[in-house]
């Protein structure tokens, strides 16, 4: 009798929304203020950063399969060739959206790669209009043509497109539209594409060893310690934000993920002290007036959603 109890007590824990809301907030927090970990490791090559996030990410990625008992999961997609191939494509997509945020971090770019974080939800609603059809509705057609105006004049009055915010923008929204075309649950997913960029990431850095460059040595434990820890810093938002994906609305999800960029930004500005001139701050300006346009399209969407049923 305990036991039923307690059963539908966790039931109603993993269904509970503001559970769900916690979670979101905690995985976005942490993806905001994460450029001070890749801050802490500038001084190791982002190649090499990336080789070791891979590593320790495979590490426990394997134990948390084995808790969850997603191995038959794994299995079912590795005998399916076509869904092997587009979790490659997916594994190469996610590495270079990795490679470009740790170097942008690393070379004082952390503004711009919370720009790219910014402009994503707009790239995937243009890329879900593009490719997979979906309606593009008035609001989102304002969102997209602000934040367009908005990275056009920051060509037009900085004299460069924000290249690390464009990169970090279009690898993540292709990793999304290609993850859409699988049919493999998020964790097994990712499980999947790690051990994809594993085997390169094993030779480069036995190459560094070889060469006597790594900076993974007991002469430097401190920053052995952290780049140990890149695992970590990967594999716990993933999964915290995977259990609140289940449990909130793609509206709610929504809003909440501009936590992440907005203490991105908040970190270049004021801690690291990253230029923001009044071009550049027209830009943001642009892309928050788009973004907020969208959320409010999307608001409106979702309560006539739940006004119809």
């Amino acid at each position: 009798m305990i036991s039923n109890n307690s059963g539908s007590h966790n039931t109603l824990i993993d269904k509970s929304p503001l559970s769900g809301f916690l979670l979101a907030v905690f995985s976005f927090v942490f993806w905001g203020i994460v450029p001070v970990y890749f801050k802490a490791v500038s001084a190791v090559p982002p190649l090499e950063v990336l080789s070791h996030r891979i590593v320790w990410s495979a590490i426990l990625l394997s134990a948390l399969v084995l808790i969850t008992r997603k191995q038959q999961e794994i299995r079912s997609a590795l005998r399916n060739i076509k869904t092997l191939g587009w979790l490659t494509l997916s594994a190469i997509l996610i590495a270079a959206n990795w490679l470009t945020f740790i170097w942008g971090v690393s070379h004082n770019h952390i503004l711009q790669t919370s720009l790219g974080y910014f402009i994503t939800p707009l790239v995937n609603v243009l890329f879900g209009f593009l490719f997979f059809g979906e309606r593009l509705s008035r609001f989102g057609i304002a969102a997209i043509a602000l934040a367009s105006v908005g990275v056009f004049l920051q060509v037009y009055l900085v004299g460069s497109l924000p290249m690390v915010a464009m990169l970090v923008a279009v690898t993540f929204g292709l990793y999304g539209l290609v993850r859409k075309k699988i049919d493999v649950k998020p964790i097994p997913g990712l499980t999947i594409e790690t051990f994809i960029l594993l085997p390169p990431a094993l030779v480069w850095l036995g190459w560094l060893v070889y060469q006597g460059n790594a900076h993974l040595s007991v002469e430097n434990p401190d920053l052995s310690l952290l780049l140990v820890m890149a695992g970590l810093v990967t594999t716990i938002p993933l999964v915290t934000f995977n259990m609140a994906a289940k449990r909130l609305s793609l509206t709610v999800l929504g809003m909440v993920q501009y936590i992440g960029p907005t203490l991105s930004f908040l970190i270049g500005v004021y801690v690291y002290n990253e230029p923001m001139d009044a071009h550049r701050l027209t830009t943001f300006a642009l892309i928050w007036l788009g973004l907020a346009v969208f959320s409010f399209g999307s608001m409106m969407s979702y309560r006539k959603q739940l006004a119809a049923s």
